[in-house]
């Protein structure tokens, strides 16, 4: 496990951020407790072109190849699928961008350019590696929790291969959790691999992890609470409004700003008494964290950013619940939450299976 860095060592991560200029990804993702023991998993996708998701159903027993460092498919690491797992893909490929397993283990790819690095593989460690891409799926079908993705990722490399659409290596970091609510930052910097236990459960984009928790620092004076009001001689200041003990909690739309509010409110949220309550709570969360277009432009005048016009957007939500294995989807389009029920779902099949998350809202006459 990485050491946490210094305030030192965060000042100069905020300086990378500021140094590497805007970047089209505002990605969002949280856990939160219930009281019955569940664990529920809240996540927003952002990005700066349209990834075209599809809901993805990766069955056990099948036999996967990864990409080697030279960017050719099938030359890295072979395994085979121990666990059926759901979720998102991307780009048409059949791999997870976000996804939870049959035994409660969730996690997702958020991007995070300019600072992560992978690992260079020798020609003869080809077999035993694959590219930043590939790494969820390998990790959500080969593993059952926390722990063991801990004692099993060092085995293995993860390379510099370009993807397709990419060019390049795809710059992400990865946020897991299991069902127990034990978390994980997974990070490749540096060319090496640091794991975090993440006792926030947050997690959004650049800087590294480390930084975001020396940042949290900065902002230990906030609570829910609200401030009992100041005498000042005959004269009583109190606030104009409620929510005053949360005043100066960044509201913008940079990676340390959301993991700042995003940490705040599932600290602040009321427990839920069950899972499927904690559904709801973890819905209005990330409602919070919804982009819409206007707020961010991706490339001023271009249709090429976000899906609406050169705009960023939330492309979807998915929240997870890990107790009873539903894994829901919302979308720009559709803001209902649709289910994938791990229970009523098909684990076992030739080869994965994908559908569209595009159905069109339902809508009930007023009154009914």
């Amino acid at each position: 496990m990485r050491k946490i860095s210094n305030a030192a060592t965060a000042l100069l991560a905020g300086a990378a951020l500021l140094a590497q200029g805007p970047a089209a990804s505002a990605c969002t993702s949280l856990l939160l407790k219930a009281a019955d023991g569940g664990q529920v998993y809240g996540r927003t996708m952002e990005f700066g072109l349209p990834l075209h998701s599809q809901a993805m159903v990766m069955p056990r027993g099948l036999a996967m190849a990864g990409t080697g460092p030279t960017g050719t498919p099938g030359t890295g690491l072979k395994w085979t699928t121990k666990y059926g797992a759901v979720g998102l893909n991307g780009l048409g490929l059949n791999l997870f961008a976000d996804g939870m397993n049959e035994k409660g283990l969730v996690g997702g790819e958020l991007y995070l350019p300019g600072f992560a690095q992978f690992q260079e593989v020798a020609p003869a460690d080809a077999g035993s590696s694959l590219a930043s891409f590939e790494l969820l799926t390998y990790v959500l079908t080969s593993f059952a929790s926390v722990a063991e993705v801990k004692a099993g990722l060092p085995a293995i490399k993860v390379n510099t291969a370009p993807q397709a659409v990419f060019k390049a290596p795809v710059p992400v970091h990865f946020t897991l959790h299991d069902a127990t609510g034990a978390s994980l930052v997974v990070e490749y910097v540096g060319g090496a691999l640091h794991m975090y236990d993440n006792p926030t459960t947050i997690l959004t984009n650049g800087p590294t992890f480390d930084w975001h928790l020396a940042n949290l620092g900065q902002y230990v004076n906030l609570s829910a609470i609200e401030p009992a009001p100041m005498k000042v001689g005959p004269l009583t200041l109190s606030a104009p409004s409620t929510g005053a003990g949360l005043h100066g909690l960044p509201g913008d739309m940079l990676a340390p700003s959301r993991f700042v509010r995003a940490f705040f409110f599932t600290r602040n949220a009321p427990v839920p008494a069950t899972a499927e309550a904690g559904v709801t709570s973890v819905r209005h969360i990330m409602s919070s964290f919804d982009i819409p277009p206007g707020a961010v432009v991706t490339s001023a005048g271009s249709a090429a950013g976000g899906g609406v016009s050169g705009y960023e957007i939330t492309e979807w939500t998915t929240i997870a619940d890990l107790k009873n294995l539903r894994y829901h989807v919302a979308t720009y389009d559709n803001p209902e939450l649709r289910v994938l029920d791990l229970a009523k779902l098909r684990l076992d099949g030739p080869a994965p299976v994908v559908f569209s998350i595009d159905q069109k809202p339902g809508a009930l006459p007023l009154g009914q």
